[in-house]
C-alpha cells in the first residue's frame, strides 16, 4: 500500500518553493515512498533499554577558558586592511545599484 501520492509530492514541493518538473513527480514519488518504507524498518527496531543520544560516539568540546583578553587598539586593526576610508573598512561592492 502506497504511503505517499503524487499529490503529496506536489504539495511537498509547493511548500518548500521547489519548481518540481511535472515528469520528474513520478521519481520523486518512489524514491520518498522508498525513505518512508526504510524509516517504517527502523520504528520496527527494538530499543529498549537503548539510552537516548545525539551521536554514536560521545563528543566533547575542547575549549578555552573564557577570560578577558587584550583587545587591539582600533588604529592597529585599520592600519592591516587593504583599503581603508576614514574608520572603515574599505570592501568591494558586491550588490547591484
Amino acid at each position: 500500500m502506497s504511503q505517499i501520492s503524487s499529490d503529496d509530492v506536489r504539495k511537498v514541493a509547493q511548500l518548500a518553493r521547489l519548481d518540481l518538473p511535472e515528469d520528474k513527480i513520478a521519481t520523486y514519488t518512489d524514491q520518498l515512498e522508498s525513505i518512508l518504507e526504510y524509516v517504517g524498518q527502523l520504528q520496527q527496531v527494538d530499543t529498549e533499554g537503548v539510552p537516548e543520544t545525539t551521536r554514536a560516539v560521545e563528543v566533547t568540546n575542547v575549549t578555552r577558558p573564557d577570560g578577558v583578553q587584550p583587545t587591539p587598539v582600533r588604529e592597529e586593526i585599520l592600519n592591516q586592511a587593504p583599503q581603508r576610508e576614514g574608520d572603515f573598512f574599505r570592501v568591494p561592492k558586491i550588490l547591484a545599484d
